[in-house]
């Protein structure tokens, strides 16, 4: 099985990642490889000047990093890690804080993304239409159980990962695919 994401525990870092559009800079500089200002302010209609903030200060907590290239102020800027765990568990208050901003953050992000890439579904090919959605389980599970489903769902996504970084890896007609998985549970009522 393979081991679980690095956990962000720094409290600065982790209000680092509470704005929802630094979520999709690392989303965007990931998906291209690297990608400058200039890319990111077209991807996400805001200004050179907004994007250039945000990834530096994703770079002074280590999320991004300058990547080799780019001419006089158009420098690219790579992922550090696509992988990166946060939670709050063994956090002191201000951590517990911090942990909750950044997951809000990530989480108003994805559901946004999900929201509106399903209202344009409509407009992919047949195939694509019927191979992307949502899905969803309700089942009655142990800790090491979700643990093991948890473990079984990173070790297929592992399968593709080399694809990330290396283009030739990725076969005809490969696209970037966003997979995301919520595991939440119940309130005990058995008091």
């Amino acid at each position: 099985m393979v081991e679980p994401s690095p956990r962000i525990t720094d409290p600065k870092a982790l209000r680092a990642l509470a704005h929802p559009l630094r979520w999709q800079l690392m989303e965007i500089v990931s998906r291209a490889g690297t990608a400058t200002a200039t890319h990111c302010a077209t991807a996400t209609g805001e200004s050179v000047a907004n994007c250039s903030y945000h990834l530096n200060m994703l770079a002074k907590y280590n999320f991004v990093e300058q990547a080799a290239g780019g001419q006089g102020r158009e420098k690219p800027w790579r992922v550090v890690d696509t992988a990166m765990s946060v939670s709050e568990e063994g956090m002191d208050t201000d951590g517990t804080l911090a942990a909750r901003a950044a997951t809000g953050a990530f989480l108003d992000y994805e559901l946004h993304q999900i929201r509106e890439r399903l209202n344009r579904v409509h407009l992919e090919a047949p195939g694509w239409r019927t191979a992307v959605g949502v899905d969803g389980a309700h089942e009655f599970l142990t800790v090491e159980e979700v643990e093991e489903l948890r473990g079984a769902v990173r070790d297929l996504t592992d399968k593709f990962r080399d694809r990330r970084d290396n283009p030739a890896a990725r076969p005809e007609g490969a696209r970037s695919v966003s997979v995301f998985l919520a595991v939440t549970v119940a309130p005990d009522t058995t008091d």
